[in-house]
């Protein structure tokens, strides 16, 4: 029974998508929910699974396709084989090899092809063991084999056919790719909020000596009492951050339009960096979560984002964002604005350096603060007081659990 591969319903928020990655070519068997192709857009990748075991047929978009929510991606035989599909499939492939055959290219079946394109293998090069001397998949692999166990000197060769590269002279090589959609998105983004709002950055620091002391005196009874969730400097920024932005709720608002919108929850956005680019995905009510549900929920996200998991309902939304570039080694930075928030509070790495304490000079943990903000929404004093809220919470972390 043929079944119609179709793209996800996408969100009202994504027009459309990319074939990214076929996991399955033409003739080979799928199991049951096993991922067949990856399709990108611009907030996530999304995968599209077998709706039952056979052999799949048809691809009818091709990697680096657009296609449209619900749109035809390919063709899958339910119910049959890989070897029985075979003679099915084996006119079409005698026909697109006819016009070589009085040449002296290769016969190849589909999947063949495309893995010798992919890894710049020769097919002429390769012996057939198929019938009527067909190159199969298993010769190709096999050749890809014995070229990775081939001398260091042929590598370069390899490497140059598997990736668009352009030699200007020399060592002086260039390689063009295209764009994801998720980095095409976060660059249109960034530069919409530069060119409509009133972006400010106010900077203060904050002794981390009180938080460093706390962490390290309960971080393995917190792991022992949470399962083995660890406890680290981020949920503390959460947790003070929902405390200030109580406290001054223009900064946690957003303009729709002309008017303000003031929310009475605290959805807190983690900026979290990946391969495919940077992503925000979102603590719903962070207000209500504990320092351990805050940890685990970060944990959770930056696993998803390394593997490419994240949903679009978690990247959409939030109030606030935070963001640290301390993990990277950064000093100062000045974070831009996700809109439509109204600001976003960057933290960086934590040095020791002399401060002054009580007309004593002493070595202290210190992190500089930025708080980038829309000053349409949010006035300097409010910005300054919000951020020195937090540094007093971060301080004197009893504070937060004490609300005063």
């Amino acid at each position: 029974m043929a079944i119609e591969i179709k793209a996800p319903q996408f969100p009202e928020s994504v027009a459309d998508g990319t074939v990214a990655t076929w996991h399955k070519q033409p003739g080979e068997a799928v199991k049951r929910d096993e991922l067949i192709v990856d399709i990108e857009t611009d907030k996530v990748v999304m995968e599209v699974l077998a709706e039952a075991d056979g052999v799949l047929t048809e691809i009818v978009k091709n990697e680096g396709d657009t296609v449209l929510s619900g749109e035809l991606l390919g063709k899958l035989d339910a119910g049959a084989t890989a070897s029985a599909s075979a003679p099915a499939s084996a006119p079409a492939e005698t026909q697109a090899a006819a016009p070589a055959a009085g040449g002296e290219d290769a016969i190849l079946a589909p999947a063949a092809r495309k893995l010798a394109e992919e890894n710049g293998i020769d097919p002429n090069s390769v012996k057939g063991t198929g019938k009527d001397g067909r190159v199969t998949k298993e010769d190709l692999v096999a050749a890809i084999e014995a070229k990775k166990s081939a001398p260091a000197a042929a590598k370069p060769a390899a490497s140059a056919a598997a990736a668009p590269v352009v030699t200007t002279g020399g060592d002086r090589t260039e390689k063009r790719v295209p764009m994801t959609r998720l980095r095409a998105k976060v660059a249109e983004r960034l530069v919409e909020a530069q060119s409509n709002m009133a972006m400010l950055t106010t900077f203060n620091e904050v002794d981390m000596t009180e938080v460093m002391a706390l962490r390290s005196k309960y971080k393995d009874l917190f792991e022992k009492t949470h399962n083995g969730v660890r406890l680290g400097f981020m949920s503390f920024f959460v947790k003070a951050s929902v405390e200030a932005l109580k406290r001054f709720p223009a900064v946690n608002a957003s303009i729709d339009g002309s008017d303000i919108v003031y929310h009475g929850y605290q959805d807190i956005g983690v900026a979290v960096s990946s391969d495919r680019g940077l992503v925000v995905p979102v603590l719903r009510n962070a207000e209500l979560m504990s320092l351990a549900e805050v940890e685990s929920g970060i944990a959770t996200f930056g696993k998803k984002a390394r593997d490419g998991k994240l949903s679009i309902d978690e990247m959409t939304g939030g109030t606030f964002t935070i963001t640290n570039g301390g993990t990277f080694g950064s000093m100062m930075s000045t974070p831009i604005v996700n809109p439509p928030q109204a600001a976003i509070l960057g933290m960086h790495n934590i040095l020791q350096r002399p401060m002054a304490v009580n007309g004593q000079v002493v070595i202290r943990p210190m992190m500089y603060l930025a708080l980038s903000y829309d000053h349409r929404l949010i006035d300097g004093k409010e910005a300054v007081s919000f951020l020195v809220t937090i540094k007093n919470l971060l301080e004197d972390p009893a504070r937060l659990l004490l609300d005063i």
